[in-house]
């Protein structure tokens, strides 16, 4: 004889309080972004109370659909290239670029050199926009290009924002990757030294580590709750600009990133 009973999972959706069935994937995925590193379904069950079924076939459907990758552990997820790519387009929409191109293109002019946003990715830091310097000496990296995160100063940005157990991890990874340039860190101690400077002093610097004749400083354009959301940087040639000359930017690049993080807040 069937039962009338709802079954457990219902039940707990359907209570006061809890997460609404056609919301709860959503809930999930807005949870794991929020986290900013690999999560367990454990973690992310802590705030929303679903059973341990429910939540464990939420991440599983996610899984498989490709919005959420485990990670090297096994027992951790963090966004996949559906997610990742869904939050590009949104960042990326016809609206909101416009806005993005009139600060970008008015901090090229002011500094005279190529200006860039990034946001992380999985593997490396993806270009999302850029303007070129007007000089016919530049260095073509254009929008789409993935940069590796031990050797710009974008990466290396992003990198000094993590959990330190992640951050550590990630530098004994990259550093074991053929260097870049004769700059690039290739010992895990000496690019911890260097994200732990990053950290303190609120910006990053590529001193000829991703290509040899280029500098680079790196800023944080941060999301509501001050998590780093992408990065705004300003490179070129040696020649032109050097390390020095690029860290008295940074207060410009600054107050760049600021008018970036009031379009994203507004929009």
């Amino acid at each position: 004889m069937a039962s009338d009973t709802p079954n457990q999972d219902q039940q707990d959706l359907d209570a006061p309080g809890k997460v609404p069935t056609t919301l709860r994937a959503l809930i999930v995925l807005e949870k794991i972004a929020e986290a900013g590193v690999p999560v367990t379904p454990t973690e992310i069950n802590q705030s929303l109370k679903l059973t341990k079924a429910t939540i464990h076939r939420i991440f599983s459907s996610l899984e498989e659909e490709g919005f959420i990758q485990r990670d090297m552990d096994g027992r951790a997820y963090s966004p996949s290239t559906r997610l990742r790519n869904l939050a590009f387009g949104v960042v990326s929409s016809v609206r909101l670029r416009s806005a993005r191109r009139t600060v970008l293109n008015s901090l090229a002019e002011r500094l005279g050199e190529t200006c860039n946003i990034a946001l992380p990715d999985r593997d490396g830091m993806i270009y999302l926009d850029r303007v070129e310097t007007k000089w016919p000496l530049r260095i073509q990296l254009p929008i789409g290009t993935k940069v590796p995160f031990h050797a710009t100063a974008s990466g290396k940005l992003y990198l000094s924002t993590l959990a330190t157990s992640h951050r550590e991890r990630l530098a004994h990874a990259l550093t074991q990757e053929p260097p870049q340039t004769p700059n690039t860190h290739s010992d895990a101690a000496s690019l911890l030294t260097d994200l732990k400077r990053t950290r303190l002093r609120g910006y990053a610097e590529d001193n000829e580590e991703f290509m040899q004749g280029m500098v680079a400083v790196a800023v944080p354009i941060l999301d509501q709750n001050k998590r780093l959301l992408s990065t705004l940087s300003v490179h070129a040639p040696s020649q032109r600009m050097t390390i020095n000359d690029a860290r008295e930017v940074v207060p410009e690049l600054k107050r760049a990133a600021e008018q970036l993080q009031q379009l994203l807040l507004t929009s």
